[in-house]
């Protein structure tokens, strides 16, 4: 009976250390990835002066949610069943400011040499029928531990602000009514998915608007100067003043 219990507690101290390096093996592959958006968003900030970040925020599945999604996908209960087929066990949400930064970040990421893309669909240009908009890769990261090379899945959604906003608010009446939401209410979902849509667009837009002001700012003025004032004057404005008042350069 004592070796019984002996070789019960060795496998139940096996099975737990196991467990917690499947488990550290996707908590280092959120690290990995967060630390490359961290040097992406640093860079935009420094070298562009512009950042299309506006938020990061990881997850990682419990163990109990883990298994609970095992038996409902009846994918088994081994760690190597788990490992292939459940690719959302870490997860990255990124959110950006417009759309064209979504596509910018996502082509960046790719391009990542460590990284592998196993999946990529667009939500963005094909919505799902809720009305639904997002960008989703799933990414195959290589973790060096002490003693091997984990490839494990990190699930990563870049979507905008409001595309963020309306599937937080989505969601949290989906499981309000249990999963069965009414046509009515389904319907106004489908309606406030387009209207977010247009808010992107709308921004989008201005945001061009503002960018080529801002150019031909940057591009057309010149400062001058005083004892006390700083004045950007266009220096087409100075060159219309000179050929209306003929100015000739003073003679010393």
């Amino acid at each position: 009976m004592k070796l019984k219990n002996e070789l019960d507690y060795s496998q139940l101290t096996y099975l737990k250390k196991e467990m917690t390096r499947f488990m550290l093996a996707y908590k280092f592959a959120l690290d990995e990835v967060s630390t490359k958006i961290n040097i992406l968003e640093e860079e935009f900030q420094l070298i562009h002066e512009y950042n299309p970040i506006e938020h990061i925020n990881t997850r990682l599945k419990t163990p109990e949610s883990i298994i609970q999604k095992a038996i409902r996908k009846d994918i088994g209960l081994s760690m190597s069943s788990i490992k292939e087929n459940m690719r959302d066990i870490a997860g990255i949400r990124i959110n950006c400011s417009f759309n064209s930064d979504i596509y910018k970040l996502s082509e960046m990421i790719q391009k990542q040499k460590d990284i592998e893309v196993i999946e990529y669909k667009d939500y963005i240009q094909n919505p799902k029928p809720n009305g639904y908009r997002s960008l989703h890769l799933i990414l195959k990261i290589p973790v060096f531990m002490t003693d091997r090379v984990e490839h494990v899945f990190v699930e990563m959604q870049i979507r905008t602000i409001a595309m963020d906003f309306w599937a937080s608010l989505e969601h949290k009446i989906f499981y309000k009514f249990n999963k069965s939401v009414p046509e009515k209410i389904t319907k106004e979902l489908k309606e406030a998915a387009e209207s977010a849509n247009e808010l992107d667009q709308k921004m989008a837009n201005l945001h061009k608007e503002i960018n080529e002001i801002k150019r031909m700012d940057e591009e057309f003025t010149t400062t001058l100067f005083n004892e006390k004032n700083e004045f950007n004057i266009p220096l087409k404005f100075l060159e219309m003043m000179n050929e209306s008042s003929k100015i000739s350069p003073t003679k010393v």
